[in-house]
């Protein structure tokens, strides 16, 4: 199954909606990286700055990296940075994991391992607070797999 026949649980929120509930700015350019975000779930801030220069043409990189930071630490978007992977971004904000594959570096979304947020609870706490727990499961997708059955 490749990232665009996943099924994505959250359906984009109305952006206009959002970023005036923040106290943001309703702007070409966060309208551009939230559609780009949407349209690539996982990508990578580079992937998505090519996308909105393909819809809106000049923009700066830095202006992409800013609304992708804006939007994330307002919640709208999520960041997220698998380990050895450069931080990559979606418009799925609920709680939910992901599966990585370690030959092609795939990426998809799955639903909550068990229970509620923050699904896993820690056996020590050490006094924390625990508001939320960031699971990527690892492991190879079933095109890797073939290829690794078709080089033997």
């Amino acid at each position: 199954m490749s990232m665009s026949e996943v099924v994505q649980h959250q359906h984009p929120v109305d952006i206009s909606k959002a970023l005036k509930a923040a106290g943001l700015q309703i702007t070409a350019q966060r309208l551009a990286v939230y559609r780009a975000v949407c349209s690539t779930p996982h990508a990578i801030a580079d992937d998505i700055c090519k996308a909105v220069r393909a819809e809106l043409g000049v923009i700066s990189r830095q202006a992409v990296y800013d609304a992708l930071k804006v939007m994330s630490e307002h919640g709208i978007i999520r960041r997220i940075q698998p380990a050895g992977s450069a931080a990559r971004y979606e418009h799925r904000v609920d709680n939910h994991h992901h599966l990585a594959c370690r030959r092609c570096g795939n990426l998809i979304d799955i639903d909550c391992a068990v229970g509620e947020a923050p699904c896993l609870t820690a056996e020590d706490d050490h006094g924390y607070q625990i508001d939320e727990a960031e699971v990527t499961y690892w492991g190879v997708c079933p095109a890797c797999q073939n290829t690794i059955v078709s080089d033997t």
